[in-house]
């Protein structure tokens, strides 16, 4: 694996656009679990769809519960070394930012200023009605200490995570600035991600298309493997150290 390391590293110092896309797999390695993965959350529970939440007293005290259920994994994490890593390429320009499907904020903690969470983050809630903002901690121990759904103390709408829920559209304003980046990118890495959950997994396509190098870094095969120009599959937190140690080898 260190020779092909010793390539993307190679590549990241020639690139002018280095794009990184992330999934759970980065944040694994941090403590949070893949809701997607066999015994992750939605194995366990029916997930609460958008228009149910909206409808349905019973689906929002019924969304509350998962939510606050999860919310100790994102309150009790901290990033990792390929958090890490990611904040200090931003940070020496050898990347231009980070488009992630996490909902955890954990590159934000780690120190990356350029992220565009495409699924929104889980450490806010967020007023449907007049769009304020809440720190999520407070609204969970409130709901925790009461049984109760909280709402708006602005407005008295309903409040949600600030997270894309199932059946929920993704904030366009979001998604267009990530299309514009994979357009832009000569580099973009993927790790991290199954790339099977759409439209999130049609970037490392777009970004290929407009002529860009792709890597794909995740421990199990995806569907864009055959398309990349580099696959590694492995942990990404060791690959990402690889990748670092011969960038600094290099410089």
């Amino acid at each position: 694996m260190s020779s092909d390391c010793d390539i993307v590293a190679q590549w990241l110092s020639e690139a002018r656009s280095a794009v990184t896309f992330t999934g759970a797999g980065i944040s694994t390695e941090s403590g949070i679990p893949d809701f997607r993965s066999p015994g992750g959350v939605w194995s366990r529970t029916q997930p609460v769809y958008y228009d149910d939440f909206l409808n349905s007293a019973d689906s929002r005290l019924e969304y509350w519960r998962q939510k606050s259920e999860s919310h100790v994994d994102f309150s009790d994490a901290s990033p990792n070394i390929a958090h890490q890593a990611l904040a200090r390429w931003e940070a020496g320009r050898q990347m231009r930012g980070i488009i992630t499907q996490n909902i955890d904020g954990l590159h934000q903690i780690a120190g990356s200023q350029s992220v565009l969470e495409l699924h929104g983050t889980a450490r806010e809630i967020g007023c449907l009605d007049c769009n304020s903002r809440f720190d999520a901690d407070l609204m969970v121990t409130q709901f925790n200490e009461t049984g109760e759904v909280p709402v708006c103390p602005h407005c008295s709408g309903l409040l949600k995570h600030a997270t894309i829920s199932f059946g929920q559209s993704l904030d366009e304003t979001v998604l267009r600035e990530a299309i514009g980046w994979c357009r832009d990118a000569d580099l973009f890495l993927a790790m991290g991600s199954s790339l099977v959950v759409q439209p999130a997994a049609g970037l490392p396509t777009l970004a290929r298309e407009s002529g860009a190098r792709l890597v794909i870094i995740n421990r199990e095969p995806t569907p864009l493997d055959h398309i990349a120009d580099m696959v590694l599959h492995a942990g990404i937190g060791e690959t990402i150290a690889a990748i670092e140690k011969a960038m600094i080898g290099a410089s």
